[in-house]
């Protein structure tokens, strides 16, 4: 594919999404706001939807005339922290080596707001039968916590009411109609401190915690057994992992505390709620039997945000009928990350995703985008811009 006239464009626009080192939780006033200027000195009414604290904004924006049946571009404008990683560059400073653009968030997923940006100045000018809507959120990597908001926020704000998201998270600029559903909990068994040469009397949170770990283990090869797959996601199934654990003072004291922080990732047909039950299920069988040894044996799990629900558009639906003149690969392909494409959707948006980069470079260190995942954006804004225009 030819190097898109809008290159150098989107090129110098990332350069600056890159330079606002927003991290998941952090303020992003400052990349909204950059945002927001963009769109004003390109004449383009904007909405900024601002949280309760007043430190974080999602933005949305509508081109074109005010009319049913718009598509909505969603991006987020946060990253996940580079704190530890081996990074060569400076990963706040977009470095181009080569045909690769380095930097946090180029491919994650800053690479596609800076596409529709770029983009912005064509699709103004052209006579869209139909609008563009951008939605710019914050804090999707610890949760996909303004995702509902800025959608809710679309179908409130406007009289019209547009048809179609298409989320650009990295894709391989490729077409995915699914994606698995996410949730993170906190587990914490609270027990009673003791002389560890007394473990029979007593409760070890650490070695219950221990319990709990391998239940989410199992609790994996149960479901595959049950027949729960589904072939169009690698791994083809839900998973369940625990990604942090600590707790215990020392060696040789009986752990009175202990804490796991799990995820939980779920095909589509499955039912969170379900199997996060038959895990409280069990931790309630754990607390039975230790508080025959330690009264006060108590086990607790939080959710630490709303449950992010999976994607399973329809490859017959509109929006997948719609979008697949866009791309060059008109096969489907499902991701296994979840993202805002789910929440779209429960607001009434037929969603799916496509957008420049490839997942493996995400949240890693040297993270890059190639020049040419870019040029495959632009062209499927100038797409976009034509079917929108007939």
């Amino acid at each position: 594919m030819p190097e898109h006239p809008l290159l150098s464009d989107s090129i110098h626009l990332l350069e600056q999404l890159v330079a606002h080192p927003v991290l998941g939780g952090q303020s992003n006033l400052s990349i909204a706001h950059f945002i927001g200027n963009f769109l004003e000195q390109a004449g383009i009414d904007y909405q900024y939807v601002t949280n309760e604290d007043g430190n974080k904004k999602a933005i949305h924006c509508r081109i074109g005339p005010a009319v049913d049946g718009g598509v909505i571009l969603s991006g987020h404008t946060d990253v996940v922290p580079t704190e530890g990683q081996d990074w060569h560059t400076d990963p706040f400073q977009l470095t181009a080596q080569g045909d690769l653009l380095y930097g946090r968030g180029a491919t994650d997923m800053k690479g596609f707001i800076a596409c529709c940006l770029a983009a912005l100045p064509k699709m103004k000018i052209a006579s869209l039968a139909k609008p563009i809507y951008f939605a710019f959120s914050y804090d999707e990597e610890i949760g996909c916590l303004s995702g509902p908001i800025v959608a809710k926020a679309i179908r409130e704000h406007y009289e019209e009411r547009p048809a179609f998201a298409i989320i650009g998270e990295p894709t391989s600029m490729n077409l995915a109609n699914a994606e698995k559903g996410m949730g993170v909990f906190e587990t914490t068994i609270y027990s009673r401190a003791g002389h560890s040469s007394q473990i029979r009397t007593g409760a070890s949170a650490i070695q219950e915690a221990a319990k709990l770990i391998l239940w989410l283990e199992e609790k994996i090869e149960a479901l595959i057994a049950d027949g729960h797959t589904d072939d169009r996601f690698s791994p083809p199934h839900s998973t369940l992992q625990a990604g942090i654990c600590h707790g215990g003072l020392a060696p040789n004291i009986v752990a009175d505390q202990c804490h796991i922080q799990w995820d939980l990732r779920i095909i589509p047909k499955d039912d969170w709620q379900e199997i996060l039950q038959d895990f409280l299920d069990y931790c309630q069988e754990r607390e039975q039997i230790c508080q025959t040894k330690v009264p006060e044996f108590r086990i607790e799990t939080v959710p630490q945000y709303p449950f992010v629900p999976a994607l399973d558009t329809s490859p017959v639906s509109s929006v997948v009928e719609f979008t697949r003149p866009l791309v060059n690969e008109p096969s489907l392909t499902s991701v296994a990350f979840a993202s805002e494409a789910g929440q779209f959707a429960a607001e009434g948006f037929e969603a799916v995703l496509c957008g420049p980069g490839h997942v493996d470079q995400c949240h890693i260190a040297n993270e890059f985008i190639e020049k040419e995942q870019l040029s495959k954006c632009l062209h499927f804004m100038d797409q976009l811009i034509e079917q929108l225009s007939s």
